[in-house]
C-alpha cells in the first residue's frame, strides 16, 4: 500500500492533543477508518475534515464519542434529505414546463 496520501496517527495525537484511544473509539464506531501498515497506523487525508470537526466537537463542546456518532449520523441523514430534496424540485419542476 502506498502510504503517500495518508498521515500517521501518532502524529495527529501530537498535534491535535488528543490521546490515541480517542481515534481508537472513533475507529470501532465506524466513524474512522485506520490503515495499519508495517505496525504503524494511518489515517487518509481526506479524512481530516471530518477528524478536526470531531475533535472540536470533543474538546470545545465537550462531546463524547457517542455523541458525536449521534451528530454525525445526523448529519449524514440531513445531507441525504436535501440531496432528496433537490431532485424532487428537479423534477417537479419538469412537470411544471
Amino acid at each position: 500500500m502506498n502510504i503517500e496520501n495518508f498521515i500517521p496517527l501518532n502524529t495527529l495525537v501530537t498535534h491535535y492533543k488528543v490521546e490515541l484511544t480517542f481515534f481508537s473509539n472513533l475507529s470501532e464506531l465506524g466513524l474512522l477508518e485506520i490503515q495499519t501498515v508495517e505496525q504503524v497506523q494511518y489515517i487518509h487525508q481526506d479524512s481530516i475534515y471530518e477528524i478536526e470537526k470531531m475533535i472540536r466537537m470533543h474538546q470545545e463542546l465537550d462531546v463524547n464519542i457517542e455523541g458525536i456518532d449521534v451528530v454525525f449520523n445526523l448529519l449524514q441523514k440531513i445531507d441525504a434529505l436535501q440531496k432528496e430534496l433537490v431532485n424532487v424540485r428537479n423534477r417537479l419542476r419538469l412537470y411544471e414546463n
